[in-house]
């Protein structure tokens, strides 16, 4: 299997936070890679400088839309290959932009949501510079990534953070959204839509996937039902098998599977912009 670790190497990140990263306490420093490779996944954890890598289309394939890409990792490490470089790859020969977010870990869902909005405005506040239009940037995520994704969809008008400079003062709604195979979504009572995440009609669509065999599965569930609900456009795909974590790696029928539906979701949407 590839990692697509060096796929990375050549990017410069983008630091979101200019200055001292709010609610955190402890000095920037690089991420810190753990000494677990199984599954041929990179992990990093301790995050204290929030920053996005960006991956870029062909010249040819490009059309005009981003994607923030949020890996997943039980908000204690961020596989950042399985779930960010290699779904950047796939982006870009889809003709997106890719965005891989890394966030704040471990242990820091409020910094995080932090980090996704300021993420979205710094993207969208400069257009010219990612060649994204301002309309047509999404987010998606894998676990506690979707988790984080589908905060950053449904708690855009939440204030987290007080303003850094003008791209504060842009929205930091997302235009879309994928979760694929989210966790976390259905803490309230009795496995019900977790409380913070209160769907409404300015909620934006999403493209949900998961199995059956996955113990989180109920998250797409419960978030999809919400979705209906207040007639947000959704779209949910439940697999009999496949488990959970697996990425878009071959050999595994889910990792196969959601790409191509996901391709398709994504043309319409950015097609109706």
């Amino acid at each position: 299997m590839i990692s697509l670790f060096g796929f990375s190497q050549n990017q410069k990140p983008i630091y979101l936070w200019p200055d001292q990263v709010p609610g955190e306490t402890v000095s920037k420093h690089d991420p810190v890679q753990t000494p677990d490779k199984s599954r041929d996944v990179i992990r990093l954890t301790d995050v204290t400088n929030p920053a996005f890598l960006v991956f870029k289309p062909t010249n040819e394939k490009n059309n005009g839309a981003g994607v923030i890409v949020c890996p997943g990792g039980g908000y204690e490490i961020l596989a950042i290959n399985l779930e960010g470089y290699e779904i950047a790859d796939w982006l870009t020969k889809q003709g997106f932009t890719a965005f891989v977010l890394q966030y704040r870990v471990p242990k820091k869902q409020e910094g995080a949501l932090m980090d996704a909005q300021r993420a979205i405005r710094i993207i969208r506040n400069n257009p010219d510079t990612y060649g994204v239009k301002p309309n047509q940037l999404g987010i998606m995520g894998f676990s506690a990534g979707a988790s984080l994704s589908a905060r950053a969809a449904i708690l855009s008008s939440k204030k987290t953070y007080s303003p850094v400079d003008k791209a504060d003062s842009v929205s930091c709604r997302p235009d879309f959204a994928l979760l694929i195979y989210p966790a976390y979504l259905d803490l309230g009572m009795n496995r019900a839509l977790t409380p913070e995440l209160a769907v409404d009609k300015n909620t934006p669509p999403m493209f949900l996937f998961a199995t059956a065999d996955d113990t989180y599965s109920n998250s797409a569930l419960v978030m999809a039902t919400s979705l209906r609900d207040a007639k947000v456009p959704v779209e949910l795909h439940i697999l009999a098998n496949g488990g959970h974590g697996y990425g878009l790696r071959k050999g595994n029928i889910a990792g196969e599977t959601w790409p191509k539906l996901a391709e398709i979701w994504l043309k319409n949407i950015i097609s109706n912009k």
